[in-house]
């Protein structure tokens, strides 16, 4: 009998939502803001964090989430270069 695999959530073990982590991340890789700044951004929306934690989720997750990123734009563009050949074959 197989093994069933697991998948590994990776923002198992911390307090704050993934959609709060994505957030800061975001701000981090959108804008050129120093940690404290997005300490304060965050804190006039009513998230309070130290700007250490930026930092560690920024470390942690900022490469994930450029690799999801890098993905999606591969794909978008292979989905047009695909839709340009066809075009171009049908005229």
């Amino acid at each position: 009998m197989a093994r069933q695999r697991k998948t590994h959530d990776p923002f198992c073990g911390f307090d704050s939502s993934p959609e709060v982590i994505r957030l800061v991340v975001m701000m981090c890789v959108r804008d050129p803001l120093s940690l404290r700044n997005v300490e304060g951004l965050l804190f006039a929306r009513g998230i309070d964090i130290c700007h250490e934690t930026v930092r560690l989720w920024w470390n942690r997750f900022g490469p994930m989430f450029a690799g999801e990123i890098r993905r999606k734009r591969v794909e978008h563009t292979r989905a047009e270069t695909i839709g340009v050949g066809i075009s171009a074959r049908s005229t």
